[in-house]
């Protein structure tokens, strides 16, 4: 089973990537989800979180008040680093189990991990290869500040608390470019895929790209 940890800057497009993996019957394990999950009230990343933060992070319901957290962490790389040593383990173990059950159920060609901060938290070591999904900074910009509604100050926060990506891709295994069409990404992942052979990977690809066309 390779193990693929799929990464990028925010807004760069890992979603399409995921997507695109997914139709090609590649399981996606997505960090974020994961850490969402852990989040819910009671649960080990939220328990954390109160637990060194207090409840002024938390909703009345009890539940996590994302957009207040978002907004300090961001402004504050104390405080975020704080957060990521705090909550980045119980995130890595879930996933370590998550991975170890599909090994034994089905113990697939590949498998990716979703991981924003993959080689910042360094959890290079738990995958086999770094695929980092890049695109040009004033497009990354553009579109988070489209997506999201933020200011262009509120933008540039965001971008500028990871690693940049020109860094990344220095540390990538491969790259894959997403400013351009859908299509255009896609290939690039068939032309990675195809390069491996294990079992019957390659045939199955060719039919699934042919599916995707």
């Amino acid at each position: 089973m390779k193990i693929i940890g799929l990464t990028g800057g925010i807004a760069t497009g890992k979603s399409t990537v995921s997507s695109i993996l997914k139709d090609l019957d590649i399981q996606v394990i997505d960090a974020d989800t994961v850490a969402r999950e852990l989040s819910k009230k009671g649960n080990k990343v939220w328990s954390a979180i109160y637990d060194n933060f207090g409840s002024k992070f938390f909703l009345q319901n009890g539940e996590l008040d994302r957009g207040a957290l978002g907004e300090l962490v961001f402004s504050n790389c104390d405080v975020r680093d704080k957060l990521n040593k705090l909550t980045h383990p119980i995130i890595q173990a879930e996933i370590l189990t998550l991975l170890q059950e599909l090994k034994k159920k089905s113990d697939p060609a590949f498998v990716t991990i979703d991981v924003p901060l993959l080689i910042e938290s360094g959890w290079s070591s738990i995958v086999d290869e770094v695929w980092v999904v890049a695109v040009p900074r004033d497009l990354q910009l553009q579109r988070l500040m489209q997506r999201d509604g933020f200011t262009r100050e509120q933008a540039e926060l965001r971008i500028n608390s990871q690693m940049s990506l020109e860094d990344k891709c220095d540390l990538a295994d491969k790259i894959i470019d997403n400013s351009s069409s859908i299509e255009y990404t896609k290939e690039q992942i068939l032309d990675i895929l195809k390069n491996y052979e294990t079992r019957e990977d390659i045939g199955w690809i060719n039919q699934k790209g042919r599916n995707l066309q």
